[in-house]
């Protein structure tokens, strides 16, 4: 495969929504990312130096290759320090099953629109063993460069699926829906279960007063020592972080 000004130009576009789902694709950035996906995605093709491919001999024989310069990905990469390899990922399909669902612990996500952010919690999804995140349709989108290069590959194993969450918690009543809300009960004095859905919410507004409205159990996240001035909120990752935990606690 030779690496053309049409394909660094189509590559290049792959940082806007538009152009990743008119095309099925999006890019990964560095051997880490690259390698996790190849494992459990299908790879449409890897750009790398001649020296990455001499050091990385286990890429299947299957996966078309184009050897390039540093300087030619440079022309390609969405980072400041660009690396030695780029993989080109088909975007997949899941299915969101509400049976499975309400089965297991699942993360809803209300409008978290940072990258950053959106990546972070994919990633702690990831570590907590958490199979499902549900997303409302002003989400962040996973697929964008700054949210693949958060996840640190942990995107191809956590299913994120977005839709309308009035709806799907709608269909979820019955389940345990817990939010974090000042006047929650304390969650480390809060005996949690294995399965049920935790609402995450918008970086500034956070939980939406029509999604508030599903949940069942309302968390607090206490800060220490309670009486002490201090930071009005956690930032949205952190707080996943602490209540995932909370949660697998007792599983251990």
């Amino acid at each position: 495969m030779i690496l053309s000004k049409n394909i660094i130009k189509q590559l290049k576009s792959l940082d806007q929504k538009k152009f990743r789902n008119e095309k099925g694709i999006f890019l990964a950035e560095g051997t880490k990312i690259v390698c996790d996906n190849i494992d459990t995605m299908k790879c449409e093709f890897i750009i790398a130096t001649q020296n990455w491919f001499d050091s990385h001999q286990e890429i299947p024989d299957k996966i078309e290759k184009c050897i390039a310069t540093i300087d030619e990905i440079k022309k390609i990469s969405f980072l400041k320090t660009p690396q030695e390899v780029l993989g080109v990922f088909s975007i997949p399909q899941y299915n969101l099953d509400n049976e499975s669902i309400k089965t297991k612990l699942s993360i809803v996500l209300d409008t978290v629109q940072d990258p950053g952010n959106m990546g972070t919690i994919i990633r702690i999804a990831d570590w907590y063993g958490i199979e499902n995140i549900i997303c409302s349709l002003e989400s962040a989108d996973i697929f964008s460069p700054k949210v693949v290069q958060s996840s640190m590959g942990a995107v191809s194993r956590v299913k994120v699926h977005y839709t309308n969450l009035e709806t799907f918690l709608s269909d979820m009543k019955g389940m345990d829906i817990f939010g974090t809300f000042l006047e929650g009960e304390n969650i480390y004095k809060k005996e949690l279960p294995q399965n049920g859905l935790i609402i995450m919410g918008n970086e500034g507004k956070g939980i939406s007063d029509k999604v508030a409205s599903y949940v069942t159990e309302k968390l607090f996240i206490p800060n220490y020592p309670q009486d002490r001035l201090t930071t009005e909120s956690l930032n949205v990752a952190v707080a996943t972080a602490i209540i995932c935990s909370e949660f697998r606690r007792g599983s251990y």
